[in-house]
């Protein structure tokens, strides 16, 4: 299948283009070293901070391994094996902005083997980590993903899959970097985010660009060829392109031998049939010299006679078909040789569903008003599927809505919020044997209500009368509070209902 282009001329912007204007915003970012005690400054001058504040699971563990060249990796937070659990950090960030996510993972033992577990962000299952290769070779596993907040606090989760291994997930470091207004900005990201799969500087055999020559401290690894690498200086301008490339990418190239292609295996990993984000980057290695050649990716023409000037340009697809080992062949069309000094390639994988807004604010009221909560209740209650919150079940039809709470036993304080009669989908309620108080709320709205379990809290005041109105009612257990009044009579002669309501309570007309 011929791949699919999303822009006229292969999808492809030149270099000049502007950039657009950052309207102000708070620029959250975060450089969070997971399970430390205090904040500290790496050999780059960028500090890093605790992330206790914005996480309220897991447990801190310190690195016995010795001459550990980053420092972020001598801890790390633990988090329990409970399946189809998701622990997530919580982040406060602007919405709509996009933001690189960048977790890093160093077990620092192959034995037991570490465990593998799932990434989650925002409700968008992101992909499985398994840090075992990685592990065996002395190095640390790093993740990347750019996504767009969908909200005023961005939630980075990591989720406990059976399926995998039957220990917890971890992480020692996570990086969540506000990227410019023109960073990637082709993509659509209100459906789609992008999974890093190479970001490469050609016939470089130095050390991994990043920060500070790349101000959004992204990864740029050495692709070394002894055949056709060269180096040059050059005075690129930065700016001058979307993606805002560091500078010091376009001083290493590899270069073709005169009058034939130049034929790249990049990236190094055979991928699966997909759409994929491409972006290539070119500068001739002569100053005030230009070259034209021909970019095909496998088959397929990419571009056709680029003319690469020494002021550097880029060309990108965002919805490239790739599968297998993929080929870049360079052909020229002119008398100097083609070259390549950089390149990304990005996974494209769609942003997941989220519970419906009604029902996602009324789940975090009840939060707010409750104490004891379980600590996996942080980001979407209901998504991805398979990791609702601690004892919500959800349903995902056309919108996706919490059926049922259950919530007895987990030991739960506080008072039940008034926006529980916003859930309208529910069809169960189970909070017994807990130490809620106040008043039971006004429950009309919900009309599909069929149990109701109250029983064994401490909860006050009179019965509303309106729950003898809502038709579905089967089950009513309130038992052993410390209700009073008189209990309504369209509850004691409702038909078809299990009622409990003694002992331990104190009504007027005791219905016992």
């Amino acid at each position: 299948m011929r791949p699919l282009l999303t822009v006229v001329a292969a999808a492809v912007l030149l270099l000049l283009i502007p950039l657009a204007a950052g309207q102000g915003f708070r620029g959250f970012s975060y450089l969070l070293d997971c399970g430390a005690a205090a904040s500290s400054t790496d050999t780059r001058g960028l500090r890093w901070d605790p992330d206790g504040p914005y996480v309220s699971a897991g447990s801190a563990r310190t690195l016995s391994v010795q001459g550990l060249l980053d420092p972020t990796l001598a801890s790390l937070r633990g988090f329990p094996y409970r399946p189809a659990v998701k622990f997530c950090y919580a982040l406060p960030v602007d919405p709509n902005r996009r933001y690189l996510l960048r977790p890093t993972f160093f077990y620092g033992s192959s034995s037991p083997p570490p465990p593998v577990f799932d990434l989650i962000v925002d409700g968008t299952f992101w992909t499985a980590v398994d840090t075992a290769d990685d592990i065996l070779a002395g190095s640390a596993s790093h993740y990347e993903a750019v996504f767009q907040a969908r909200g005023r606090n961005l939630t980075f989760c990591l989720g406990v899959n059976s399926n995998y291994t039957t220990s917890g997930p971890f992480i020692n470091a996570l990086q969540v970097i506000q990227l410019h207004d023109s960073v990637y900005n082709a993509t659509d990201f209100g459906s789609s985010a992008m999974g890093l799969i190479a970001r490469t500087k050609f016939g470089s055999t130095g050390d991994v660009e990043r920060y500070p020559d790349d101000s959004f401290d992204r990864y740029w690894q050495p692709f070394p060829d002894n055949k056709h690498a060269v180096s040059s200086t050059h005075n690129v301008t930065s700016a001058d392109f979307w993606n805002l490339p560091p500078p010091d990418v376009f001083n290493t190239a590899l270069v073709a031998e005169q009058n034939a292609p130049l034929v790249l295996q990049w990236p190094p990993i055979s991928l699966q049939n997909d759409s994929y984000y491409v972006a290539l980057y070119f500068a001739d290695t002569l100053a005030d010299s230009s070259r034209t050649f021909d970019v095909n990716i496998n088959d397929y023409q990419f571009y056709k006679d680029l003319t690469a000037t020494s002021a550097g340009l880029s060309v990108f697809a965002t919805q490239w078909i790739l599968s297998g080992l993929t080929r870049i062949i360079l052909t020229p069309t002119s008398v100097l040789p083609p070259l390549i000094n950089a390149g990304e390639v990005f996974g494209l994988f769609p942003i997941g569903r989220l519970t419906i807004t009604r029902d996602a604010l009324a789940m975090e009221s009840m939060k707010r008003s409750l104490q004891n909560i379980p600590d996996d209740w942080i980001g979407d209650p209901c998504m991805p599927h398979g990791y609702a919150w601690t004892g919500v079940t959800c349903l995902e039809g056309k919108n996706i809505r919490v059926i049922s709470l259950n919530f007895s036993s987990m030991g739960i304080s506080g008072s039940l919020s008034p926006d529980i009669g916003n859930l309208t989908a529910l069809t169960d309620i189970f909070l017994a044997n807990n130490s809620l108080s106040g008043s039971i709320p006004d429950l009309t709205k919900l009309g599909k209500l069929q149990r109701l379990h109250l029983n064994d809290n401490k909860l006050n005041g009179t019965i509303p009368q309106t729950l003898g109105t809502i038709q579905p009612l089967r089950e009513l257990f309130l038992q052993n509070n410390e209700l009073g009044g008189a209990v309504p009579l369209n509850l004691l002669n409702k038909a078809g209902l299990t009622r409990k309501f003694c002992p331990g309570n104190q009504f007027s007309q005791p219905p016992c």
